[in-house]
């Protein structure tokens, strides 16, 4: 077996690093690297998530997220899910900078609650709060 000690970074494919610098700058990611060889842009969370936003996407698909939001289902990554510590601030958060909450809250059969929107790409970001702590 692979040892596995977490997860380095997740890499998510934009159409425009400045929209989605500040989008994720908003969220409280901070830019760490600018490669333009590399065609990359590493963004870091304090709580040690990182993000490594590729500016290739070469069509919109009409302003659809292809993994989502089509009737035909494709594998694939379909969100990432961050963890917080209290979701009723972290919704009245993402409302106040103007973001739509395209689902929830909504409480899982682990206990957890959870809501979701987009980036301005349309990738969808869960943000969730554990049972341990759930409201």
């Amino acid at each position: 077996m692979i040892e596995i000690n977490g997860i380095a970074h997740l890499g998510i494919r934009i159409a425009n690093f400045d929209r989605s610098i500040g989008f994720y700058r908003s969220l409280g990611f901070e830019l760490t690297r600018d490669d333009p060889a590399e065609g990359v842009v590493v963004l870091s969370h304090p709580s040690g998530v990182v993000l490594n936003l590729l500016d290739s996407a070469t069509s919109d698909n009409g302003n659809r997220n292809i993994l989502m939001d089509e009737e035909q289902l494709y594998p694939g990554l379909t969100h990432i899910a961050l963890q917080v510590a209290d979701i009723v601030t972290a919704q009245r958060e993402i409302t106040a900078l103007g973001l739509v909450i395209t689902e929830g809250p909504v409480r899982f059969g682990d206990g957890s609650v959870s809501i979701f929107f987009r980036d301005p790409d349309r990738n969808v970001i869960e943000l969730t709060q554990p049972q341990d702590n759930t409201i």
